[in-house]
């Protein structure tokens, strides 16, 4: 059954990765994914030639791979001034460093003597440590930069979808950690129990499957976020080189551009767009939102939608849906629409009909 499920990984890794490459608009992210599936082919790919070469497994650890190409590929698509260098190849180091030792001292996956005192022992812990190293380290930089980019989103964007939150790899993030978790404590269910099961081992595999049909079913539809967006530093007021008269300026640029043009009616208005009408940098619009005005973008703009819909809501000659509402409004999603105006009113848009609808 083992064999099975290797070759299947083996040929999805590279169908998958096959099919990323092809994507019309190729990004970096793309190029990091594809590589990554194609290391996982030939991790795959490695472990059934144990089998046919030596009778079993050699000691590898999947860990070690799946950690940093995990990371860069968060990076690539959440950074913009990403750029793969070869430099980033040496974070691959320890798995082709552990790989290789472990077929020169030819060492078994057998959990129940991986603490036996031999020749090989300070290998073994070596190999240990690292992986839980690189587990902790990776995984919780990765945590950090998705959540930094889902708080980042709302001074870029008025709606979100999937492939701007990243919530696929959030869910990937989850998982992973369980799985770290279960099989850590099935590793020391098996030396406590000093039985010579290989079941960690064949668990390991199935999950990484799992995970390669993941990674082909979002990482050929996921785009690049921020294509053309610098993100601010966290410091970014600190050295504003705006003064009063020039921030209420931009301020009134936005008022009126609000208030003529409508844009908040576009559910894929974003700040690219504003810029690019008022003629003014993104990041002295989001000084001035965020310093000013006292609201990020996404806040700005969907006051607006709310204030659009509280009207056609009261308006008796309006005999849409109220689902048809907040799409006429600029609202994305039935859940973006009720979410933000009950934030904002205190009601759902329901009951605000109900109570103000003469």
């Amino acid at each position: 059954m083992l064999e099975i499920v290797l070759w299947v990984g083996v040929s999805q890794s590279l169908f998958a990765a096959i099919v990323v490459l092809n994507k019309e608009k190729r990004t970096i992210s793309d190029k990091i994914l594809a590589g990554w599936l194609f290391l996982f082919a030939i991790e795959f790919l490695t472990c059934i030639s144990d089998y046919k070469i030596y009778g079993y497994p050699i000691l590898s650890s999947s860990f070690l791979l799946f950690n940093p190409a995990f990371y860069f590929y968060v990076k690539s698509l959440i950074k913009t001034d990403f750029k793969l260098k070869y430099k980033h190849l040496l974070h691959l180091t320890p798995f082709f460093i552990f790989e290789i030792l472990a077929y020169i001292f030819g060492e078994k996956i057998i959990l129940n003597e991986f603490f036996e005192i031999n020749n090989t022992f300070s290998f073994r812990l070596a190999f240990g440590i690292a992986n839980i190293l690189s587990w902790m380290g990776y995984n919780i930089s990765s945590y950090i930069m998705l959540h930094r980019h889902r708080k980042s989103l709302k001074d870029e964007f008025s709606s979100f979808s999937q492939k701007l939150t990243l919530g696929w790899l959030f869910f990937i993030i989850i998982i992973y950690s369980v799985y770290c978790f279960s099989s850590f404590f099935i590793a020391i269910g098996v030396i406590i129990t000093e039985k010579r099961l290989l079941l960690p081992h064949f668990y390991n595999y199935y999950f990484l499957l799992g995970i390669i049909y993941i990674l082909s079913f979002y990482g050929v539809f996921q785009s690049h976020i921020f294509a053309n967006t610098k993100i601010s530093s966290d410091n970014k007021y600190k050295t504003s080189i705006l003064d009063e008269n020039q921030k209420l300026k931009i301020k009134e640029l936005i008022f009126s551009f609000f208030e003529k043009e409508k844009p908040y009616l576009n559910p894929d208005f974003n700040m690219d767009f504003l810029s690019e009408a008022i003629q003014i940098p993104k990041y002295q619009i989001t000084e001035v939102l965020n310093t000013v005005i006292g609201k990020n973008f996404f806040n700005f703009v969907n006051s607006y939608r709310v204030e659009e819909v509280k009207k056609l809501l009261t308006d008796k000659n309006v005999k849409w849906s109220i689902e048809a509402i907040g799409y006429e409004c600029g609202f994305n999603s039935k859940s973006s629409f009720f979410s933000v105006f009950k934030k904002l009113t205190g009601l759902t848009p329901n009951q605000y009909q109900k109570k103000f609808r003469v």
